[in-house]
């Protein structure tokens, strides 16, 4: 039996046949000194080339280490296969390039051992981390985790630095839970852990960006809004009444800009659609219903009705200042900064008409219930 907590380390690997030796011994190479026994699990997903070779080659001497392998890809299905069968006290995973300096493994794992908190995170965002990557990548993390604490409420400072540990029993309680099977598999798991009322711990981490990363960004992205608006039934909802808004909003515009001018149709198309909308998203979104509030939110929907005025006639006069539109730049443009308002709404909605909506909720560890985001 070892004499202090197992921690299971797992590194999730996809053709890395060219940097995963060098990786696994760095990481073994740190781990020799660790006051803590770790075990290091390659999970192989389902490499096309000899990924796995080299990892089956690495368990075989080095002590401490052992591979494998899945016949699907995905991180988190990696992740979900190694986590659910250990027999680890604490599970944690790390990206395969080590971006992230192993100094920040111990500070990751002890609240986890002592049973401080339930879940820990390396963090890029948080002050006193220290970060070297492109404005490209810094851009779409920071826009990407704004969007997590407008659409799922997340409180966390960074979801996706590939750098994360849990306590085992928490992980029985929330693995079965987690839908998502590749890059969103780390925000869903966040989500659900806050949602149950869980600590989770943040450790600013040194990160360096891995110029030959793997990661295809737009693919990526594109599946993490996916997943947002699985988990956010709010998110989802709003998504289609604000589709069929911009779409009313449109056409009144268009049959209305001839006889009344293009401000005083685009003041009385959004008028007519943001009382609409108000009045949608107040029953199908946030599920209010009963006369009680009902003005209240009117009259507050009429606020973020005028903020998307500000901007959509900001937009409009700037167009008109620069060029000479015809109908069809002036309704395009209009319809950009219309989706742009309709954003500022939800935003606007979640956070202050609607704000003391409580939406389902989800099972905690201790079979209570807690609220989920929505």
């Amino acid at each position: 039996m070892p004499s202090s907590p197992l921690i299971e380390l797992v590194v999730p690997v996809y053709n890395e046949e060219h940097v995963l030796a060098g990786s696994v011994e760095r990481l073994v190479g740190h781990l020799r000194d660790f006051p803590h026994e770790v075990r290091v699990t390659i999970a192989d997903n389902a490499s096309t080339d000899t990924t796995y070779a080299v990892a089956r080659d690495l368990a075989d001497r080095l002590p401490g280490v052992r591979a494998v392998h899945l016949d699907a890809k995905g991180r988190g299905r990696a992740l979900k296969a190694v986590w659910s069968t250990s027999d680890a006290d604490v599970l944690a995973y790390c990206d395969v390039d080590l971006s992230t300096d192993l100094a920040a493994l111990l500070p990751l794992v002890a609240p986890l051992l002592s049973g401080h908190s339930d879940v820990a995170i390396g963090t890029r965002l948080a002050a006193g981390s220290r970060v070297v990557r492109g404005p490209k990548r810094e851009v779409i993390s920071r826009c990407y985790n704004l969007l997590l604490h407008v659409a799922l409420r997340v409180r966390v400072s960074d979801a996706q630095c590939g750098f994360k540990a849990i306590r085992a029993d928490a992980a029985r309680a929330l693995l079965p839970q987690v839908r998502d099977d590749a890059w969103f598999f780390d925000t869903e798991l966040l989500v659900l852990a806050e949602a149950a009322g869980m600590r989770i711990h943040e450790v600013p981490v040194d990160w360096v960006d891995d110029p030959d990363s793997r990661v295809a960004v737009v693919p990526t992205a594109m599946a993490d809004l996916r997943g947002i608006v699985r988990m956010s039934r709010q998110l989802g909802s709003f998504a289609v009444i604000g589709a069929v808004s911009t779409l009313a909003y449109v056409l009144l515009f268009w049959l209305l800009a001839g006889p009344l001018g293009s401000q005083a149709a685009n003041l009385t198309a959004l008028a007519l659609t943001a009382v609409a909308n108000t009045a949608a998203n107040r029953r199908l979104t946030f599920g209010v219903t009963g006369a009680e509030g009902r003005w209240r939110h009117q009259a507050q929907g009429m606020v973020a009705f005028l903020a998307g005025l500000a901007l959509t006639s900001g937009t409009l006069g700037l167009l008109h200042a620069l060029t000479d539109p015809g109908r069809v730049l002036e309704t395009v443009t209009l319809l950009l900064a219309s989706v742009a308002a309709t954003l500022l709404r939800f935003v606007l909605f979640r956070g202050w008409v609607f704000a003391d909506t409580r939406p389902r909720g989800v099972r905690r560890p201790d079979g209570d219930r807690a609220p989920v985001a929505a």
